[in-house]
């Protein structure tokens, strides 16, 4: 919104000439983002806590810590990190862009899901919330819409393609059934932060790292110069969702601040499907579908762990974990909950290096 009032403007008021930075707009959305949250938080867990007799329902079946440690503590916090991503979006970034829209209406789409599976866990008393076929069925229709909205604006010869990191040149074409694989993008990168969301910082400190990745990774293939000397698929106009990424940064540094231990909120359904969702949208979008699944290795390994243990109980009566996903199996060893937490995170700070490194120069 400021840039599209006062950008035309930067000709005749050289301060107005900042706007026409993304670099610049990039960093006030993050801020914007911090503050936002940071001043709505208190009336927000307030809200839920109005509402949510006895907080986030927990699963017996869990780590029986969880049951003296986060009993009472109110979920849905997804919320504000909606409202301050998108509030801090709408303020800084150029609104013509299609692709910021998109990667908008993926992001409030999924975590609308996440609100209504959350509302009826806690108004319920149960863990059940949405039934498992509604939760594929909105999220494979928003992912598909999503995924085809993206395409339609990306330069037609990297539209449809699947491009792979360090060989720049390869591009692997799918076509009409491109839009199918970018729904499953989605899908498994809003599913698999989803699962990693289990301890108080454990899903938003490696959501943020992946989006600062992806800040840059916006930034670099919306730049004509930058993409041709790193030989990067160019996609006119990524640039902006260099801002929407920096507005994830903040909203989650924001949220991260109520969910430090012990938690005063947890993200919830709400909040975890929607930045694997954003994520998502962002990879299809910049053409670094791969390297989100490096990035987001972390959240990958999760979503492997509860794979591989769901699939071996079934054939052999066997577990493979102590349970699943990984971080619960750590728990059930013994660990204590910020070990694990911080070692995760050291994981991710390392895959998003690998991630990074595959921008390879000339």
């Amino acid at each position: 919104m400021i840039f599209n009032l006062f950008a035309p403007y930067a000709e005749e008021f050289p301060l107005f000439n900042l706007i026409r930075y993304t670099t610049f707009r990039a960093g006030a959305a993050c801020l914007t983002a911090l503050v936002l949250s940071l001043a709505l938080g208190p009336a927000v867990i307030r809200w839920l806590r109005g509402f949510q007799r006895g907080g986030q329902p927990i699963r017996t079946d869990g780590p029986q810590s969880h049951l003296l440690t986060k009993k009472g503590t109110p979920t849905m916090g997804g919320v504000l990190i909606l409202l301050a991503l998108s509030l801090a979006t709408l303020l800084w970034a150029d609104l013509r862009s299609g692709l910021v829209w998109a990667a908008l209406f993926v992001t409030v789409g999924y975590g609308g899901l996440g609100f209504a599976d959350d509302w009826l866990k806690v108004t319920k008393r149960n863990t059940k919330g949405v039934s498992a076929r509604m939760k594929l069925v909105w999220q494979a229709g928003v992912g598909l819409v999503g995924a085809v909205w993206i395409i339609m604006l990306l330069p037609p010869a990297v539209a449809t393609g699947l491009a792979f990191p360090v060989f720049k040149e390869t591009l692997l074409p799918f076509g009409y059934l491109f839009p199918l694989v970018g729904m499953l993008v989605l899908m498994g990168a809003s599913n698999a932060v989803n699962l990693t969301d289990g301890l108080d910082g454990l899903a938003i400190v490696p959501a943020m790292i992946a989006a600062a990745v992806f800040t840059l990774i916006a930034y670099l293939v919306g730049n004509r110069v930058f993409s041709e000397y790193l030989q990067l698929h160019s996609v006119p106009g990524a640039n902006e969702l260099a801002v929407f990424c920096a507005a994830l940064i903040g909203a989650g540094l924001g949220f991260l601040w109520f969910n430090a231990p012990p938690a005063a909120v947890f993200m919830g359904d709400t909040g975890s499907l929607a930045l694997g969702g954003a994520l998502g949208a962002v990879a299809v979008a910049t053409k670094h579908e791969i390297v989100l699944a490096i990035v987001g290795g972390l959240f990958v390994v999760e979503t492997v762990s509860v794979i591989i243990q769901v699939f071996w109980y079934k054939r052999t009566g066997r577990r493979v974990f102590l349970m699943a996903p990984l971080h619960h199996h750590f728990e059930k060893k013994g660990w204590a909950e910020a070990t694990i937490v911080i070692r995760f995170w050291i994981i991710a700070m390392v895959l998003a290096l690998v991630g990074l490194s595959t921008l390879k120069i000339r």
